[in-house]
């Protein structure tokens, strides 16, 4: 009888998720464990650009998701000054890879959840909540795993897919630790005003602030500011002091700030980020996701490139040996996920001059160049990724 693979999957985000439906479809074993015990979502929304959407599509769950949030049809991004007046449109691209696809899709981060864990749950794949891990030994056969409760595993491949404070990584590479970017992000909820169907970014000096329709009855504010490292809000502050860092704007923002009350979904993070060099691998363990690649949410792009990550490590998995995949894994996914990073971070510094002068200077730079970066940030990304397959068999 033919060996049928074993993983051991620890995290059940998007990465996690993502990973187990597509090795369960081509025939592993999957385990799938999470540390918490009811599920506890970080981000209210998310927004997805295309080249997320296609490794979705390659899941078979896209349909879903669109179902369940809000597709922008033209990929129109708009653009504002705080005062409410206009600066310019951007459209982002709705074909990636070949394929036509939404441009830009907002979702509740509990909505992409349900329809991942409906695909689990239709390919039997059960999530095992508040179960960790306490130890690990790794060798070139497979994977030694004790659990917190004291049980052991053996498996051919462990994934750790458990995030910005991977246990995992912990346990693997103690000296990589989860680095403060400088910045934090307010978000909250909102029901969504009819007429207000577009993403939009609004700028001001030192500050940036998005309305993103998350499906056809809320949308989600996301805002950036800048935080020292120790900052700490009682979270029933947090709808008070989310209405005084963005006091200065105005336009279609300035309802929802308003509407902020103690009853208001609010959520506050500061922003880490992961720098860590490929390999992202030790014998048979891998480190998938935000584990090993956090990065700051300036472009967008974080769940896309978990889910990247997840469609990539199928893939080489299915051509090649489990060392070889690995090997090749960190290889190829490492430009990609530093790009990203890189572009990222510098959007977040950009962003950041809150001197009168330099803001005009930055503004008039998204006037003048704006859509063109986006193009540009879109070919690098879909080239560097078109080398996702590129190791030999």
């Amino acid at each position: 009888m033919t060996h049928k693979p074993s993983v051991l999957i620890c995290g059940a985000g998007i990465a996690g998720c993502a990973v187990a439906i597509a090795l369960a479809r081509q025939g592993w074993s999957v385990q799938l464990i999470d540390k918490q015990d009811a599920w506890r979502f970080q981000s209210s929304g998310i927004f997805v650009y295309s080249n997320g959407l296609s490794d979705f599509h390659a899941l078979g769950v896209m349909q879903a998701m669109v179902a369940s949030g809000f597709e922008i049809a033209d990929g129109r991004n708009v653009y504002l000054h705080a005062d409410g007046s206009p600066l310019v449109d951007t459209f982002y691209p709705g074909v990636y890879a070949g394929q036509r696809l939404p441009p830009i899709l907002g979702i509740r981060r509990a909505e992409m959840h349900r329809v991942l864990a409906g695909e689990l749950e239709r390919l039997g794949i059960q999530v095992q909540l508040g179960t960790s891990i306490d130890a690990l030994h790794s060798d070139a056969q497979g994977v030694d795993v004790t659990l917190a409760d004291g049980r052991v595993l053996r498996c051919d491949l462990l994934l750790g897919a458990d995030g910005i404070r991977s246990r995992v990584r912990e346990l693997l590479w103690p000296q990589v630790q989860p680095r403060y970017s400088g910045f934090g992000v307010w978000r909250s909820v909102h029901r969504r005003p009819p007429a207000l169907r577009e993403k939009i970014m609004m700028m001001a000096p030192g500050l940036r602030l998005g309305i993103m329709p998350i499906s056809h009855e809320q949308l989600y504010l996301f805002g950036t500011v800048s935080a020292a490292a120790d900052v700490w809000h009682e979270r029933a502050q947090w709808p008070a002091l989310m209405q005084q860092a963005f006091a200065v704007f105005q336009g279609p923002v300035r309802p929802l700030l308003d509407e902020l009350g103690p009853a208001s979904e609010v959520l506050y993070t500061a922003v880490e980020e992961i720098i860590m060099p490929a390999p992202w691998h030790k014998g048979r363990a891998l480190l998938i996701g935000d584990a090993a690649h956090a990065c700051t949410p300036f472009m967008g792009q974080g769940g896309a490139m978990a889910v990247q990550d997840a469609v990539v490590i199928a893939r080489l998995l299915a051509r090649s040996s489990i060392d070889a995949a690995l090997a090749d894994f960190g290889r190829i996914r490492a430009p990609v996920c530093q790009f990203v990073q890189d572009v990222s971070r510098q959007v977040g510094i950009t962003g950041a001059q809150s001197e009168p002068g330099a803001h005009q200077t930055i503004t008039q730079a998204v006037a003048d160049s704006g859509q063109q970066r986006v193009d540009d940030f879109y070919r690098r990304l879909e080239s560097l990724s078109a080398h996702d397959l590129a190791a030999p068999a």
